[in-house]
C-alpha cells in the first residue's frame, strides 16, 4: 500500500483548525478499531467453544483478512464528510 499525503486545503475545508480535525479523526480511528475488535470477538465466540482441555488453533496466512488501516478509514470519512462532530461548550 503507498501512503498518499493530505493537502492541508482538503482539511481546512471542514474546520478551522487543525488540531482539532486531527482530534476527530484520530478519535474515529479509535472508534473504528474498537467496533473490528468487538466484531471479531463476537465471531469467533460463535463459532468457537472451547472446552478444558482442547487446544487453540494457531492462525495461518489462509486466515489473514486484509482491511485498510483505521487511520486511513478514518481520513477517508473525515475527508468526504462522513463523520460529525461537535465543540465541547467552554466551562
Amino acid at each position: 500500500m503507498a501512503i498518499k499525503t493530505i493537502p492541508l486545503r482538503d482539511v481546512d475545508e471542514y474546520t478551522e483548525n487543525i488540531y482539532e480535525a486531527v482530534c476527530v479523526m484520530s478519535g474515529q480511528a479509535r472508534r473504528v478499531l474498537n467496533d473490528r475488535i468487538v466484531e471479531r470477538s463476537l465471531r469467533e465466540a460463535e463459532t468457537e467453544e472451547y472446552g478444558v482441555f482442547d487446544e487453540i488453533e494457531e492462525r495461518t496466512p489462509e486466515h489473514y483478512e486484509e482491511k485498510e488501516k483505521e487511520t486511513t478509514e478514518a481520513i477517508a470519512q473525515f475527508l468526504s464528510g462522513n463523520i460529525a462532530w461537535r465543540r465541547r461548550e467552554s466551562f
